[in-house]
């Protein structure tokens, strides 16, 4: 379970924080995702509202789960020439159902831009006077937010909730048996792959995909499937193409599309690892609503119109999944 409950906000009917349904089995609850494994192979995936950083709960966000969960569509979409995902259908805003998979205990992140706020992003740890990193090694007198000569791979094992991702380097990914070879080397060149991808659709919409990452599980024969996400604002660092160069001139932070919009206002007032995190204020979460339904639209070319049906939007989840009770 998600290590602090979500803070409600000023419109609770409308925000999804739990999405507890009993009449599904095999429950697994997630930081901002509930899972129900089905007992034909098939998984229903429901995205909350929740809004998971620094390893804890920060808040929960009108419509965020709706809107990650269209984004992630768009994407699964523009890229199955890529590589095989785990979409089966979309039920529900909120829902997308998939084939289960088991999920390969390294995450993928790649990386365009030397920038971050974590504790295994590559800029914290720059900062710190580290050179080698995932098995790079970098040069001195980079700054801040600089772009990457060429976009790399920083994998991290995969911890449990309340846990922190620890980094890897490839060498270490094979050596220890989480992957096989064969399996990292599809696995790397997928990602890399999608990256391009996503890049260069993002450009074309004005944006910069910074960095993302992205989750990979195999399926009964054995093949690679991208599962999760992809090219979310939770998942991806978005910056405004418009506004980088200055930025970046002037030392400033861009201007983004992803959750450091939260994560940089938590990280500004307390160690996130150590100390208690303050509380959100309301007009924060209202605005961060707002900027993930301008992501949506910056990076899929539609209006965002969120489904309304429903006295809440559990209400509406049930009702549209009941052919699986």
């Amino acid at each position: 379970m998600p290590s602090q409950t979500p803070r409600k906000t000023e419109s609770p009917m409308r925000v999804l924080t739990d999405a507890y349904i009993p009449e599904l089995p095999n429950r697994y609850s997630g930081k901002v995702r509930e899972n129900y494994d089905l007992p034909d192979g098939r998984r229903i995936i429901i995205a909350t509202d929740r809004l998971s950083a620094f390893d804890t709960i920060l808040a929960a966000i009108p419509f965020k789960g709706e809107i990650l969960t269209q984004t992630a569509r768009y994407w699964f979409d523009e890229t199955a020439d890529i590589c095989p995902n785990h979409v089966l259908e979309y039920p529900d805003p909120n829902v997308v159902v998939g084939t289960r998979l088991d999920i390969l205990p390294v995450e993928i992140v790649v990386r365009g831009y030397l920038a971050g706020t974590t504790s295994t992003s590559i800029l914290t740890r720059y900062r710190k006077g580290e050179r080698e990193m995932y098995g790079f090694v970098f040069p001195e007198g980079l700054r801040d937010n600089e772009k990457l000569p060429e976009a790399i791979i920083t994998p991290t094992t995969k911890a449990g909730t309340g846990g922190h991702d620890q980094p890897l380097s490839a060498a270490e990914i094979v050596g220890r048996g989480l992957l096989t070879r064969a399996q990292w080397d599809i696995v790397s060149a997928y990602a890399f792959g999608l990256f391009a991808r996503g890049q260069t659709r993002a450009a074309e919409r004005g944006l910069i995909l910074v960095d993302t990452k992205y989750e990979f599980g195999l399926d009964r024969d054995g093949t690679v499937i991208l599962a999760d996400e992809i090219h979310t604002p939770d998942s991806s660092r978005y910056w405004i193409a418009a506004g980088y160069e200055a930025a970046f001139a002037s030392g400033t932070r861009p201007e983004s599309f992803d959750k450091d919009f939260i994560r940089a206002w938590v990280a500004a007032r307390c160690d996130p690892y150590k100390d208690p995190i303050p509380e959100i204020p309301p007009e924060m979460i209202e605005q961060t609503s707002k900027v993930y339904a301008e992501a949506y639209e910056a990076i899929t070319g539609k209006a965002f119109q969120p489904d309304l049906s429903g006295d809440t939007v559990l209400d509406r989840i049930r009702a549209n999944l009941r052919r699986y009770f």
